[in-house]
């Protein structure tokens, strides 16, 4: 396009942008909401998904060596746990700071080490993490083969349950975020294409006397990221405020619940609500248009 081409779009969508300024109004509010219902199902879809991934890395496997086992042994036994594959991190425990921890966890008025005789029933310990959840049945199995071991617990039927959970999450969250994503560009098109019926005689008569498709769409595409923009920016605007707020309220109620609360994170999502509004509000009027052009 000329420079007095691309001079006229930016103007003649200006132009628009305030002579329908009621319809332009309507638009921007769909913009805004849709993208507001976006990003809000975005941030919960995000969160329940890290809710479960920080649940995921909570999982490991206890493993109980035999009564038998001198400790150097023992301590000898986690260079087999970490060739394993899958393993990420061993810890040893010896059953010294078992029983202490024991005595901790019931308090200062009862004396377990005495209760006990003076004597220490419970086992050398490890603890294992692996790198992926759906690596722990397997690893487990593989550990509870060597000879060293007594006997494991990793919890399988919550594992298995928090494995088909997550799948079924983050599966679903996709769906939900594809469906709204499609249904946001439906709602925006639709308001837009008022905006271009309003002009569709002059898209005629401009066609009628020559005009190119391109020169026809310009101001349309101009006008659509414009009504796009300041829909997406009204949205971040309103989801970030709304969302400290909520996040404030709930890790000051419930403190332990991991939430995602790091900004550059949420700058990035606000930026790609940005950039998808614009996307979706030039889409919406390019769409809306092409009807027109067939004369």
């Amino acid at each position: 396009m000329k420079i007095s081409a691309i001079r006229y779009s930016f103007r003649d969508a200006f132009r628009s942008f305030w002579r329908h300024f009621g319809i332009t109004v309507a638009s921007i509010t769909t913009v805004a909401i849709s993208l507001l219902i976006l990003g809000f199902t975005l941030l919960l879809v995000l969160n329940s998904q890290y809710i479960a991934g920080f649940m995921e890395s909570q999982v490991e496997i206890n493993l109980f060596l035999r009564e038998d086992i001198s400790r150097q042994d023992a301590r000898a036994f986690e260079n087999k746990l970490t060739r394993i594959e899958g393993v990420e991190l061993v810890e040893f425990i010896p059953k010294e700071d078992a029983l202490k921890l024991m005595e901790d966890s019931y308090g200062k008025d009862v004396d377990i080490t005495k209760a006990l005789g003076g004597n220490n029933p419970l086992p050398d310990t490890y603890r294992v993490k692996v790198v992926d959840v759906e690596l722990v049945p397997q690893v487990a199995a593989t550990i509870e083969k060597y000879d060293e071991v007594e006997s494991l617990r990793y919890g399988q039927d919550f594992v298995n349950r928090l494995i088909n959970f997550t799948n079924w999450l983050r599966n679903a969250g996709l769906v939900v975020i594809v469906g709204i994503l499609f249904a946001s560009l439906f709602l925006i098109t639709t308001t837009i294409r008022l905006t271009v019926f309003a002009r569709k005689k002059e898209i005629s008569i401009m066609k009628y006397v020559g005009a190119t498709n391109l020169f026809i769409r310009a101001p349309f595409f101009l006008e659509g990221m414009m009504i796009g923009l300041i829909g997406a920016l009204i949205s971040v605007v309103i989801l970030y405020l709304a969302y400290g707020t909520v996040v404030n309220y709930a890790l000051s109620s419930v403190p332990f619940m991991p939430l995602i609360t790091d900004k550059t994170l949420l700058y990035q999502i606000f930026g790609y609500l940005l950039l998808g509004g614009t996307f979706l509000g030039a889409m919406g009027s390019m769409i809306a248009v092409r009807k027109y052009l067939n004369v």
